[in-house]
């Protein structure tokens, strides 16, 4: 696994930066040798977020975590990371390397007895509407209208399908496709 280690507003030291390869390395074994490994810092007041984002093969993970302490904010980071993994660990063994999970879970230890039912991922309702060109303002504008997270529409100036979605801190975000 390739890392790419960021830091924003902060100098990040060498002890840090091995502390992200020893932790970051259990996962090694899941994910294939291409597969990379983007680890920000970021540190504001008194706030330090760790984000981790892994791609691997179309497959994308990704966890943030905020704590007084980056050390902190990393593990709480590993944990969300391998819970993920945990959850989904049926369904990502058809996609990542044969028994990888198995025999991560396994040394891990971290099962502890308790199987999690395999689920299906069920649509119980489709809708369509029309997609009429609109800008991002206006998108937004009629997504606060209708009381939704989240607005698909098409970008009146790339005429491109896009969705806008308001976060969690009270901003918005802007999803565009990528060729």
């Amino acid at each position: 696994m390739r890392y790419n280690i960021i830091g924003r507003k902060v100098n990040l030291r060498d002890n840090f930066k091995e502390r992200v390869y020893k932790k970051l390395g259990k996962f090694e074994k899941i994910f294939s040798d291409d597969a990379e490994a983007v680890v920000t810092v970021t540190v504001e007041k008194n706030r330090q977020t760790v984000e981790v984002t892994i791609r691997d093969n179309g497959i994308l993970y990704r966890a943030e975590s905020t704590a007084l302490e980056m050390n902190d904010a990393l593990d709480a980071v590993v944990d969300i990371l391998g819970g993920q993994i945990r959850k989904n660990k049926t369904k990502l063994s058809k996609k990542m390397k044969p028994d990888s999970i198995e025999q991560f879970f396994a040394d891990e230890g971290a099962d502890d007895g308790e199987e999690l039912e395999d689920e299906d991922y069920v649509v119980v309702k489709t809708k369509t509407f029309s997609v009429k060109p609109l800008s991002v303002e206006e998108a937004i504008l009629q997504m606060n209208m209708i009381g939704h997270e989240f607005f698909m529409f098409r970008n009146a100036n790339s005429n491109e399908i896009n969705v806008v979605y308001k976060r969690k801190n009270g901003t918005y975000g802007l999803l565009e496709p990528e060729v």
